[in-house]
């Protein structure tokens, strides 16, 4: 869905998604992510704690939280569970008809 301001028409970054050569899989795993950091984050700030007091909480160093909430670096699972722990959270596994339709 092209934008048009003033005359000029802009690509969106929608267009640009719709017509990647990204597989299904691939967007699956980009949005995956996004929605992760997107909830460490969200968790993070609602607790009121800063990215160097979740480091020193977590036993990991400022710039590695930095790193993952601006999306530059991948967490492995054991990193993860170390920034969930003191968040309050833990990783799941749940079916996938259980994500999708938590209330059936």
């Amino acid at each position: 869905m092209s934008m048009n301001i003033k005359g000029d028409t802009f690509t969106t970054f929608d267009d640009l998604w719709e017509t990647s050569n990204l597989t299904q899989a691939e967007k699956d795993e980009i949005q995956f992510k996004i929605a992760l950091v997107g909830k460490l984050i969200e968790a993070r700030e609602q607790k009121g704690i800063s990215q160097k007091r979740l480091a020193e909480m977590s036993g990991l160093k400022q710039p590695a939280i930095a790193r993952l909430e601006s999306m530059q670096a991948t967490p492995q699972i054991d990193t993860l569970f170390k920034i969930l722990k003191p968040l309050g959270y833990t990783l799941a596994i749940v079916p996938d008809n259980q994500v999708n339709n938590p209330n059936d």
